[in-house]
């Protein structure tokens, strides 16, 4: 109960900021109240295998948005950048992060936010992979590092 009222907290945090920041990207957007269960979102396969998204609210392929996102056991999406912000919190399995900083799990509940241009790798639990609310201040894209 404890776990889920803080996970349902820190979603409610960030989609509280999305709206703001959806507002400012977008003016004269509808402004309104936005709720998304993970466990009754459509998930689509993405054009990475091994990811799936359910688009919350934006588009992915446009700008500003937010989307629950599924890495399969043992992902692995290699080195690679993103050319915006790109705010993090798992609600089920764990997000594997590194950069040059170190290694990092990200595990329900937590929260990971990787600057835009910013080298990383990333990849899901080798046993249950990764269910996660991701949401990104531009378009979301993935660069590979060379």
């Amino acid at each position: 109960m404890k776990y889920s009222l803080i996970v349902s907290g820190m979603v409610a945090l960030i989609l509280a900021g999305s709206s703001l920041r959806s507002a400012q990207a977008q003016s004269g957007a509808d402004k309104a109240v936005v709720y998304a269960s993970a466990e009754q979102a459509k998930f689509d396969q993405s054009p990475m295998p091994g990811v799936s998204m359910a688009v919350i609210w934006g588009d992915p392929n446009k700008g500003p948005h937010g989307t629950f996102t599924k890495f399969v056991p043992g992902y692995d999406a290699g080195t690679h950048t993103h050319s915006s912000d790109v705010w993090i919190v798992v609600i089920k399995g764990a997000y594997l992060y590194k950069d040059e900083s170190g290694e990092k799990r990200v595990g329900p509940g937590d929260f990971i936010r990787i600057p835009g241009g910013h080298k990383h790798w990333s990849g899901g639990d080798k046993t249950e992979g990764a269910l996660f609310y991701q949401e990104g201040a531009g378009k979301f894209d993935l660069t590979l590092a060379k």
